[in-house]
């Protein structure tokens, strides 16, 4: 089972309003709902996975012990981070980017 703290269910909606407010390009509605309905599916399927990555990064280490990289394009790559416990359920804590992940 996949359980999703505030945290996650914020970054997810952050995600989107930053989506919707981008100045770059100006991205449909449903685009915008697809690309994050994308990331909620690659989170939903964490808990059919038969290896689980340890985190790397230091500031991924605050938010959980496991990570699974989602590159979306050339350009973005979302980092779901995530703890497990014994029965393999998925507590996902935090959604965050390449371009705010700082080595």
């Amino acid at each position: 089972m996949v359980y999703y703290s505030k945290q996650a269910d914020s970054d997810l909606d952050e995600i989107l309003e930053g989506l919707l407010s981008w100045k770059k390009h100006t991205l449909t509605r449903e685009f915008c709902l697809d690309y994050v309905s994308d990331i909620i599916t690659v989170c939903d399927s964490l808990d059919t996975k038969t290896y689980h990555f340890d985190v790397v990064y230091e500031i991924h280490k605050h938010y959980g012990k496991k990570v699974h990289k989602y590159s979306r394009n050339n350009a973005t790559t979302w980092y779901i981070i995530y703890d497990v416990d014994l029965l393999n359920n998925i507590y996902i804590n935090k959604i965050i980017n390449n371009h705010l992940t700082v080595l």
